[in-house]
């Protein structure tokens, strides 16, 4: 893996690209709106994002441009759907997890989850990354019910104009191992979804701090999340 090899060698390169890109960052506020209420008609259908910056859909300037909104205006159309997002800007799985563990248990027909990019640029290894991820899923399954859990892949960070190179390089091929290890533990998980996160790398579409997504994006994320839910949602019996 040369991207490991690079890592090695280029270490106080790193070290120091990063801390520069933490102090020089525009910082953007979290959308205004709700997290947490109910809209439209129909059969109850009980929906939870947790995750982190992009879950909260920070690059938005509201919670209805953000993946919430989208989701929301979709599943509304035949449901009456008790929506909640548990997100914050910053988290890691670890970070999720112990959230999740201080809530009172609930019932969630669905559940979208958006995690990983914190992880890799806190040099979290694979493997440790990975049996989080699974205890992230199985505590959605006991104690929050979950009767369809919809992961999102990692975003291309490769493209990412925020960073400078070799960091993104190196970022983003510690992404793309990220991606490929988390499509095998959701394949094995039956109740689990997929979202790849194929965005065109096109930088006019991301937010001005050059890292997090922008409206047009999260447009097309809510599109994909809907789409891969959708027949689950029939299958329960909620259209």
């Amino acid at each position: 893996m040369l991207d490991v090899a690079v890592r090695i060698l280029l270490f106080p390169v790193l070290v120091a690209q990063a801390a520069e890109v933490r102090r020089t960052a525009l910082r953007l506020d979290d959308p205004s709106g709700l997290r947490e209420g109910f809209s439209g008609h129909g059969p109850e259908l009980h929906l939870l994002i947790i995750g982190d910056s992009s879950a909260v859909g920070v690059g938005t300037s509201h919670q209805e441009e953000a993946l919430l909104g989208h989701m929301r205006k979709r599943l509304s159309q035949t449901n009456t759907v008790y929506w909640s997002v548990n997100a914050k800007t910053g988290a890691t799985t670890a970070d999720v997890i112990a959230a999740l563990q201080e809530c009172e248990p609930r019932k969630f027909h669905v559940v979208s989850v958006s995690l990983g990019v914190n992880d890799i640029t806190t040099r979290v290894p694979v493997s440790v990354w990975l049996r989080r991820c699974s205890e992230l899923l199985e505590l959605l399954e006991r104690k929050f019910e979950a009767d369809v859990i919809c992961v999102s892949g990692i975003p291309p960070i490769q493209y990412f104009p925020l960073l400078p190179q070799p960091l993104r390089w190196v970022l983003g091929a510690q992404a793309k191992r990220f991606d490929r290890a988390l499509r095998v533990l959701v394949a094995n998980h039956p109740g689990c979804r997929f979202v790849e996160m194929d965005f065109q790398p096109d930088v006019s579409h991301m937010s001005p701090d050059g890292f997090h997504p922008g409206p047009k994006i999260y447009s097309e994320w809510g599109r994909k999340v809907y789409r891969a839910i959708r027949s689950d949602i029939k299958r329960l019996g909620k259209t």
